[in-house]
């Protein structure tokens, strides 16, 4: 039984990976959300449902207990957020670590698409570089995930790219990057100690075609 802990269950992404992790009976989920309303009422039955903040001091401890992967998909604080959680799972020994963050962190995306996402977004990198840089520093087996702009086409088609080589494509669909999160839960010796960005093939261009 693998035991996997969800922070920020009610986004997109996460919505879709709960669902396809819903079909393996070996998979036990913990859902943490800070607003039940935004759940589909149709989690599968394997899924357990925490309401609150991952930044309880007293919640987070007690639903990390017993975890064999944690899989965060944040927003905001995100840097603030990670060291919280890195502490938690340290102190409780839990050491498998799924976290989306952002493409553009490490300025790694290039040409004109690489000048408009830095123009649209640059400013709202920092945390999420602080958590990467958090997230490396420590001792988990980690995974950081760096999606490209999220689209909702109802498919599963993507590539990766490691850290230190250009970001390719410009866009992903929500629905790839939870389909790679499942699989990083079911065969969790992938990927590990990698920092890897996370695009859908051809579709280098300028921007997102859907922007």
């Amino acid at each position: 039984m693998t035991k996997v802990l969800i922070l920020g269950a009610s986004g997109q992404i996460a919505r879709h990976a709960v669902q396809m992790l819903g079909e393996h009976q070996n998979v036990k989920q913990t859902l943490l959300v800070r607003d039940p309303k935004k759940l589909t009422s149709t989690e599968p039955a394997n899924a357990t449902i925490a309401i609150g903040d991952v930044m309880d001091n007293k919640l987070l401890p007690q639903l990390m207990e017993g975890q064999d992967v944690v899989y965060a998909n944040l927003a905001g604080d995100v840097d603030q957020q990670t060291a919280h959680i890195l502490a938690v799972m340290k102190a409780k020994g839990v050491n498998r670590l799924i976290f989306v963050n952002s493409l553009g962190i490490y300025d790694e995306v290039p040409g004109k698409f690489g000048e408009w996402n830095r123009n649209e977004i640059g400013q709202y990198l920092p945390p999420y570089r602080a958590s990467a840089d958090l997230i490396e520093a420590s001792d988990t087996d980690y995974t950081i995930l760096r999606a490209a702009w999220l689209q909702d086409e109802d498919e599963v088609n993507y590539e990766i790219t490691s850290r230190d080589e250009p970001f390719k494509g410009t866009e992903v669909s929500r629905k790839s990057v939870a389909a790679l999160v499942t699989k990083l839960v079911m065969n969790p010796g992938l990927l590990v100690r990698a920092n890897v960005g996370v695009n859908k093939p051809n579709t280098d261009g300028d921007k997102p075609a859907f922007v």
